[in-house]
């Protein structure tokens, strides 16, 4: 059976590499960015350019997008729909609303195309490693026709359920990201105050009921002060109004969701919103100097 051609819309810190590791797997790829630095260089690695979103749902049979908000998935969407052909399959692993993956499934639907939300956990680093965890919404024999794609830069991938499914299941991850994030930058704020340093807390914490994986994720980077973004201030922003959103429509009370977003618009009015999300400790020095 020949390789699907895979386009991938969104070439940032998640997308270019999920595609080097689809390019590792020997897949052709597609591919279409915003800014053209990271489309030439990913072209000189066996990538073939393409201008837009048109330009790659024209040349590929499976199309991914990694996409960083809601009017940009919902403009490529658009894109995509207006030249797209029968039996395409459209994987969208950006962070979105489950209506949202729902909607485009019916607009692809109508134009013969298949559809899955899939967002993706683990950050750049478990791009570059290919252990994305994936999280699929949609048809199971979609999932099956698109699996080996998924499997370039994904394990484990987990079928959630219906369409939209995948938005839910990551939308609660981003929950608690956002709030083990506050409270690990909480937590270290007073071990300073209390005499205990980022490295006792990882070590004792870390084997302990208390441990996170944002805990052991963000205390490194609360040590040294490093927070070259990997996952931005802005996204968690993002995905905790749309975590909120939710939870609104669900008439499900979201008290410590209200808490965590609220210290991140604070981070973000503070000039933070492209750090790194673990720059939500700067709030508690900047407090306490």
């Amino acid at each position: 059976m020949t390789a699907p051609v895979v386009g991938f819309v969104g070439l940032g810190a998640m997308g270019a590499p999920m595609v080097r590791q689809l390019l590792a797997h020997d897949f052709v790829v597609v591919g279409a960015n915003r800014s053209q630095g990271i489309v030439e260089t990913l072209a000189a690695e066996g990538m073939a350019p393409a201008v837009d979103a048109r330009e790659v749902a024209t040349r590929s049979d499976v199309v991914l997008c990694a996409l960083p908000d809601v009017d940009t998935v919902k403009t490529v969407a658009t894109m995509i729909a207006d030249v797209g052909r029968a039996g395409q399959i459209v994987i969208e692993h950006s962070t979105v609303s489950p209506q949202l993956a729902r909607d485009h499934a019916a607009l692809f639907a109508a134009h013969g195309i298949g559809f899955l939300d899939a967002p993706v956990s683990g950050g750049p680093a478990g791009a570059i490693a290919g252990t994305l965890t994936v999280m699929v919404g949609g048809e199971e024999s979609t999932l099956n026709d698109a699996r080996s794609v998924l499997e370039a830069f994904g394990n484990p991938i987990r079928h959630c359920g219906v369409v939209g499914s995948g938005q839910a299941v990551k939308l609660i991850n981003q929950l608690l990201v956002g709030v083990h994030t506050a409270v690990s930058a909480e937590a270290a704020a007073l071990g300073r105050a209390l005499g205990v340093t980022e490295t006792l807390l990882a070590e004792v914490i870390g084997t302990s009921f208390g441990a996170s994986t944002m805990l052991l994720r963000n205390l490194p980077r609360f040590n040294t002060s490093d927070f070259t973004p990997a996952t931005p201030v802005r996204l968690l922003e993002k995905d905790l109004g749309l975590v909120a959103h939710e939870g609104d429509t669900a008439s499900v009370a979201l008290p410590l969701t209200a808490v965590a977003a609220r210290l991140f618009g604070d981070a973000a009015a503070q000039g933070l919103r492209d750090q790194d999300m673990a720059v939500l400790i700067e709030l508690w020095r900047r407090s306490n100097p």
